[in-house]
């Protein structure tokens, strides 16, 4: 990924659209990484991704463009479990007469109240926004189930797959959302936000550009001169995943098809029509839940059975990401944090803009919560050091 960065730096650096040969080259590298996120994500269409600074700068403009059409008393659906950029931007709506509603989570599973959920969503919503898997507990959420209920009453289905990217399939076209939006810096990448929006509805968003802006999908909605450099990293980004496929093929359990990858049942008539490339990127994130999987098993286990400290949302083989939240009785999160980082065992602490969710856990005064998450690159014996420097540090 460094090395497409630097080498676009080297080869194209230009702006789009001009004839002659670096613009050529910024062109073909823009289409090629549509094309390889929309082979991520299971789009139909190239043209169906943008990009964009980040995640929460294209959420404010996707929120403002479908703002445009909203009247007083419409309504948007968001949840209390999610990160801030999925439900700030649709609060925002409310200085227009725009009535949000947030779905409740059960507590202290950290899990969404699907009962709430359907008593929120009326005849009046317009939208429904919510994540694939919360960042602060790693709870996946039964997105297909929320894009149905939208779809019920004729409203839009907005998912935020930030912190589910890296961990899971996605397939937009099975879980029929209208938008969805993930971060790049996530799954390996620079740091590029990345929105999907289904053909049809993004051709008839009326975004907020300028006047010689091309007025068509998915171009609208990617105001000024794009992070070239770092779509070009993106591409390289999705073929290191492809690549721990390539590497794990033949490993035992990494072709078990009952043992497939989160997501990876969608459609499976449909499966000889995706793209080598998806192919290998389905194989790279089975590797990757492969490895994670015994890791965050330990992890859990580990935390579990120290004394004084807390630990939060589902058990390690529930429908979650390998993400954990702890808590260590009388001791900051920032301590917590200060005192393993010193040890070379990073991890954060806070809220990581879960705000709403830390709030409902009554942990806001307090700091937050210890957040620790698995990536392929772990080891068990890093988790081994973590768990003993954690022990270590209840025990004074």
């Amino acid at each position: 990924m460094i090395e497409a960065v630097t080498r676009y730096f080297r080869e194209a650096n230009a702006n789009c659209h001009g004839e002659f040969v670096t613009s050529q080259r910024t062109d073909e590298i823009i289409s090629a990484a549509r094309q390889a996120v929309a082979d991520m994500l299971g789009a139909a269409y190239a043209d169906e991704i943008a990009f964009g600074p980040n995640m929460t700068t294209l959420n404010f403009a996707l929120s403002r463009a479908i703002g445009r059409a909203l009247a007083p008393g419409d309504e948007i659906v968001i949840t209390d479990l999610d990160h801030e950029a999925n439900r700030s931007p649709w609060q925002a709506l409310e200085e227009k007469g725009v009535v949000v509603r947030s779905v409740r989570v059960n507590i202290p599973e950290c899990t969404l109240d699907y009962d709430d959920l359907e008593r929120a969503i009326t005849d009046r919503t317009k939208v429904v926004a919510l994540g694939y898997a919360s960042n602060a507990v790693g709870t996946i959420n039964d997105v297909r189930r929320a894009s149905a209920l939208a779809h019920s009453v004729g409203a839009l289905c907005v998912v935020d797959a930030v912190h589910y990217a890296p961990h899971g399939v996605i397939d937009v076209r099975d879980i029929e959302c209208d938008f969805l939006l993930c971060s790049a810096y996530k799954f390996f990448g620079p740091h590029i936000g990345i929105m999907y929006g289904r053909r049809d509805v993004f051709g008839r968003l009326v975004t907020y550009k300028v006047r010689p802006q091309n007025p068509a999908a998915p171009y609208k909605i990617e105001t000024g001169t794009l992070n070239h450099e770092g779509i070009a990293g993106v591409i390289e980004a999705l073929e290191f995943i492809a690549s721990l496929g390539d590497a794990a093929e033949g490993v035992e359990g990494h072709n078990d098809g009952a043992k497939t990858a989160r997501g990876l049942q969608a459609h499976p008539e449909g499966a000889s029509e995706r793209s080598e490339r998806r192919s290998r990127i389905l194989a790279g994130l089975r590797a990757i839940e492969l490895h994670e999987r015994p890791l965050f098993s330990r992890l859990m286990d580990g935390l579990a059975s120290i004394r004084k400290v807390t630990v939060y949302g589902l058990p390690a083989q529930a429908e979650r990401t390998p993400t954990v939240s702890f808590t260590i009785e009388g001791r900051r999160p920032l301590d917590v944090a200060r005192f393993l980082g010193q040890r070379g065992i990073f991890v954060w602490h806070g809220d990581f803009y879960a705000t709403t969710l830390i709030e409902r856990l009554g942990l806001a005064k307090a700091g937050g919560v210890v957040r620790v998450g698995m990536a392929p690159y772990n080891t068990m014996e890093e988790v081994e050091r973590l768990l003993e420097a954690v022990e270590e540090f209840a025990r004074h």
